[in-house]
């Protein structure tokens, strides 16, 4: 069978990968902390020399903990057609020119320019940048460390009634089922393939073939996708689960000198980011 098809080989965000680093044994909450605090600088930094050291950053976090970097770079490989369909767009019909910029071609709609040239750049680097953040912090979080270390830091949005709770389950059940989606679509493109459909033919490039040879799995995927949420709402009523209710928590994290450190470290290197000029 191609490698076309191994679909979950490409999924990191939502997999957990126990390597017991002291990534994992982080307090969830702080954790969180410190990468939404680095991806909150990766979306701020506009610079080629901010967004590379942001990437030494996520690889020197992928050796730190004990992840392979080509486990990580796997996961980028899925998003390369939309990276290109979105530079392409930004290289030809990002307009503004910034003072001092030059015009490299201009012809109707259609300008290229050195802002639109940094802007392709840049807008890359943050997508991989993050994607690698999310994969590392999956794959070093358990779904239910996920939960609760949400959970616990939007708890002061309880004060203006916000479903805190349903927010963070919903948000991690979303992370979770990324691989299983994967699976299942895999399991669908060989069970089609097996009967002579043509899947994992065409090129990485051929983006407009590759697309609609995927159009005859997307009413079956959308139907597994409802079958699973079903089973899902089955298991929690089963469990006695009531949105809203008062709950008791099993964990009960205590914060140390390394959980503090993180979030100290990830706000120096932001501030890095944001401040380097080039």
């Amino acid at each position: 069978m191609s490698a076309e098809f191994e679909l979950t080989r490409n999924v990191t965000i939502g997999q957990y990968l126990p390597t017991g680093s002291i990534v994992h044994r982080l307090d969830p909450r702080f954790k969180l902390a410190a990468f939404v605090i680095l991806i909150l600088a990766i979306a701020i930094c506009g610079t080629y020399v901010g967004n590379l050291f942001a990437l030494l950053v996520c690889l020197w976090l992928f050796h730190l903990a004990r992840i392979p970097l080509r486990y990580g770079l796997s996961g980028v490989k899925p998003a390369v057609p939309f990276i290109l369909i979105l530079a392409v767009l930004q290289l030809l019909f990002y307009g503004e020119i910034a003072q001092g910029g030059t015009i490299y071609l201009q012809y109707g709609v259609v300008t290229i320019s050195s802002e639109s040239v940094r802007l392709v750049i840049v807008s890359a680097m943050r997508f991989v940048e993050v994607i690698f953040l999310s994969s590392v912090l999956t794959l070093s979080t358990s779904t239910t460390e996920l939960t609760h270390g949400m959970e616990r830091l939007l708890r002061p949005l309880e004060t203006i009634r916000f479903p805190v709770h349903a927010f963070a389950l919903i948000i991690t059940i979303a992370i979770r089922f990324v691989p299983t989606f994967a699976m299942e679509m895999e399991k669908m493109m060989k069970a089609q393939a097996s009967r002579g459909a043509d899947f994992g033919t065409g090129e990485w490039w051929q983006i407009v073939k590759r697309t609609k040879d995927m159009f005859p799995i997307l009413i079956p995927l959308f139907n597994v996708a409802l079958s699973r949420a079903e089973d899902l709402i089955l298991a929690m009523e089963a469990r006695c689960y009531t949105p809203g209710a008062a709950r008791t928590r099993y964990a009960h994290y205590t914060a140390h000198g390394r959980d503090y450190a993180a979030v100290a470290v990830s706000v120096v290197m932001s501030a890095v980011m944001v401040g380097i000029p080039w």
